[in-house]
């Protein structure tokens, strides 16, 4: 993760200035911290007025940053008066940060000039320690000392000479120009590349030079090439701006939204842990696990009292059940991402289908173990297994209670049995240390599964989990009906 220094002025409603710079760098991935140059009293409306704290506390706070953290790239914005440029330089002279952007604010809204003579010479002479330089149509004639650009080819040629004169790249910026397009290219001596542009209709720009820079800071640190940084940070801030208007902030020119498409596409829900989820769903189904130990044939099993021929047709229907449910598992043995995870529910299919009907064999004759019709609740959940397949993520949570309800019912109805309970053997395999084991496993495999993937599919797996815990339950029920 990229760290990223702003070095800049402030703007209370947010939309600009170091407020702006932190939005940026977040949304481009990295960490931002900021040093403040000058406390600026202003919202969407205007500056109101600049407080410029001394020059010495900059250097304290510059040199408490950098004493400390390692600093990937510095994007440099407001600098006021030639007296904060001068500490800028020595501590960039000192530090020699890998990445420098320099978005010089030079020029109000209005027109007017920021910078008196004396500090606009010292911020060209800041350029040399400079990797990028992003300045708008009008700063860019200052830094070129030249006449403001009318049109785009007399904007590449000041972008040029700038480069050239002080050896570093400049992002030519269109956005001040006629017409519908935004043309932005970025030049590097006589090499040119060009990003053209539409521009969007709309008030909310608040910030928007402040957003760019940082976000080229950012993305260059993550070891983008300059195009390739140009190229996705124009993307992102023309994203951002088509979405400001819905933050509804300020009645002036408003900012962008920085963090729309993040939103949009990754949503607000903080992603849950493995263990969260294990609690969260195990929780979830308590209702259909509390109508499974109320039922006659739980009880009955419970008791030893349970009528020989109800047992023998549950087993039946088991046996056909796990004919299929041993396949699903060697599908999810199939699709799994890690050999791990395909050793898992390969052996597991492999002790369904030998070790669990082998323990059906001395109930049900193995030439007759398979000659039942299947009920409707045993077809319904093959039907169920069989419709999570083309997912991964979503087949495991659906196999996940055949191991969890089957663990947690044998284990509490073992504790049950004597050495003459007629069931004892059933409930044994169900409650043993291999079983325990295999149910942990699946358990982790799940919920880790569940805690990796998007909101989309996890809400699909708990789906596909509680509709198999109900299938368990009216399994469970159907001898007795």
């Amino acid at each position: 993760m990229p760290r990223v220094l702003s070095i800049a002025g402030t703007d209370p409603s947010g939309g600009a200035g170091i407020q702006a710079d932190l939005k940026s760098i977040a949304a481009q991935g990295g960490y931002g911290m900021a040093a403040v140059t000058a406390l600026v009293a202003q919202n969407t409306q205007g500056v109101r007025s600049v407080h410029l704290p001394p020059v010495e506390f900059l250097a304290e706070q510059l040199n408490a940053v950098s004493d400390d953290v390692q600093i990937d790239a510095v994007k440099i914005g407001m600098l006021a008066n030639q007296q904060v440029i001068a500490v800028v330089a020595k501590w960039l002279e000192q530090q020699r940060p890998p990445i420098v952007v320099i978005d010089p604010v030079m020029v109000a809204t209005s027109g007017d000039r920021l910078l008196d003579a004396e500090a606009e010479d010292a911020l060209r002479k800041l350029l040399r320690y400079a990797d990028l330089v992003t300045p708008n149509l009008p700063e860019l004639a200052i830094l070129s000392d030249s006449a403001q650009a009318t049109d785009w080819a007399e904007a590449l040629e000041q972008a040029t000479k700038l480069s050239l004169k002080f050896q570093v790249a400049v992002l030519a910026k269109g956005g001040h120009l006629d017409g519908d397009l935004a043309p932005d290219a970025l030049v590097e001596g006589t090499t040119i590349s060009h990003f053209p542009g539409r521009r969007v209709q709309t008030s909310n720009t608040h910030g928007t030079g402040c957003s760019l820079s940082s976000a080229l800071a950012t993305r260059r640190a993550a070891g983008e090439t300059w195009p390739e940084a140009v190229r996705q940070a124009k993307r992102w801030l023309t994203e951002s701006i088509q979405h400001g208007a819905d933050l509804r902030v300020g009645q002036g020119s408003g900012p962008v939204s920085h963090f729309a498409g993040l939103w949009q596409r990754g949503g607000l829900e903080t992603a849950p842990t493995a263990a969260e989820l294990e609690q969260d769903w195990w929780q979830r189904i308590a209702p259909v696990r509390a109508d499974i130990d109320a039922l006659p044939f739980i009880d009955g099993l419970a008791s030893g009292t349970l009528e020989d021929s109800a047992f023998r047709w549950y087993l039946a229907q088991d046996a056909l059940y796990l004919r299929d449910y041993s396949r699903a598992l060697a599908e999810a043995s199939r699709l799994a991402p890690t050999t791990r995870e395909q050793a898992f529910w390969a052996n597991s299919a492999h002790g369904a289908i030998v070790t669990e009907l082998e323990l059906h064999e001395s109930w049900i004759p193995a030439g007759n173990m398979f000659e039942h019709q299947p009920s409707k609740t045993t077809t319904g959940y093959l039907n169920h297994l069989n419709a999570a397949r083309d997912s991964y993520p979503i087949l495991i949570a659906a196999l996940l209670p055949c191991f969890w309800l089957y663990h947690d019912v044998g284990t509490r109805l073992q504790v049950a049995s004597h050495p003459e309970h007629p069931y004892r053997s059933w409930l044994e395999t169900y409650a043993d240390q291999s079983f325990a084991e295999a149910t942990r496993q699946a358990i982790d495999l799940v919920v880790t599964a569940a805690a990796q993937t998007t909101t989309e599919i996890r809400a699909r797996m708990l789906q596909a989990f509680i509709v198999s815990a109900e299938y368990e339950r009216d399994f469970f029920a159907a001898p007795l009906r």
